[in-house]
């Protein structure tokens, strides 16, 4: 059971934390800022991976859980438990977010600025490079690994810089999931959620054909 104990207390941190970062920003009408928003987002992804990475990997996303069942590096028997950890997390952070700041409409959700096809393509490909990375290193040698959770902190922190403003750049399901089901508002969920697995689990092949082993 501590595995999913992890994933849900590592999947609360980041909601709580990232999203937090989201609607304190609208709260004081932009004292986080958009780049703290982002800083945000990689840091505490940095800090969950460093202090729950060995005990479950601190995956914290279920699309980088089901790209690790693709690869033959978590048991399918464990994808189950990995995702309902991860999402009843973000859920519960959205519902500590709801009951401090009820008077918030978005919670931090993940909306398209533009068309839903552009979010789409953007989440697609941005959590094809977070998982290029996530794979890299957690798969690769333990001086990799010792920089996993600087590595993937920052890949967030970078992607989000940058396509947060267009995209949301969730690059996670349950980020997205869990701010749309507490706030009710569903306009084009269903972009997080099938991008962001589809991004993951393409960079498999790629990892693969680039010359690591299964």
């Amino acid at each position: 059971m501590k595995k999913p104990v992890a994933e849900f207390v590592g999947t609360f941190a980041l909601v709580f934390c990232g999203t937090g970062a989201i609607i304190i920003d609208q709260e004081t009408h932009g004292a986080v800022t958009h780049v703290g928003v982002a800083m945000t987002f990689g840091l505490i992804v940095m800090c969950m991976i460093y202090a729950l990475g060995n005990i479950s990997g601190a995956h914290l996303n279920p699309a980088v859980s089901i790209a690790f069942v693709v690869a033959k590096r978590l048991p399918v028997r464990q994808l189950l438990p990995y995702v309902i950890s991860q999402l009843a997390g973000a859920v519960a952070a959205s519902l500590v977010l709801k009951g401090l700041f009820p008077t918030n409409v978005l919670l931090g959700a993940t909306l398209p600025a533009g068309s839903a096809r552009q979010s789409f393509i953007l989440e697609l490909l941005l959590t094809l490079f977070l998982m290029l990375v996530v794979i890299h290193v957690a798969t690769g040698s333990k001086e990799q690994g010792m920089f996993a959770g600087l590595a993937v902190g920052s890949v967030v922190l970078l992607e989000a810089m940058f396509a947060g403003p267009i995209c949301g750049a969730s690059m996670n399901p349950a980020r997205s999931f869990a701010p749309a089901i507490v706030s009710g508002h569903f306009e084009n969920l269903w972009v997080y959620l099938v991008a962001t697995p589809v991004g993951a689990v393409t960079a498999i092949p790629i990892w693969k054909y680039l010359g690591h082993k299964s």
